[in-house]
């Protein structure tokens, strides 16, 4: 888990049309809960598989509408590009609820 990423160092998104499509189509996510996750302190782990040729992160939260889900990002130009949003599996759900857990003060 990464202890804190800084999301105020970030200017924005950058939206690729097809992962858009990909996500909404696919997995019924859209822009809105993408940036509700980022934004309500979601749990962070560095993708060390997927990050061959950039660094990616998973980002494990929640939305306004208490939708668990997965979003996968990197930054480009300083800004956050989702590749992929989906719900979260049992097993995920765990994992959130456990890392959470562990870091409420």
């Amino acid at each position: 888990m990464i202890e804190h990423f800084d999301v105020l160092r970030v200017d924005g998104f950058d939206w690729d049309e097809g992962n858009l499509r990909k996500n909404k189509v696919k997995h019924n996510v859209e822009i809105e809960e993408c940036q509700e996750v980022v934004f309500d302190e979601p749990i962070y782990f560095f993708d060390e598989k997927h990050s061959q040729k950039e660094e990616r992160f998973i980002g494990y939260g929640l939305t306004n509408r208490k939708r668990y889900l997965i979003i996968v990002f990197t930054i480009r130009r300083n800004k956050i590009r989702i590749i992929s949003a989906r719900d979260q599996n049992k097993k995920e759900r765990r994992i959130y609820e456990k890392n959470k857990k562990n870091t409420k003060i």
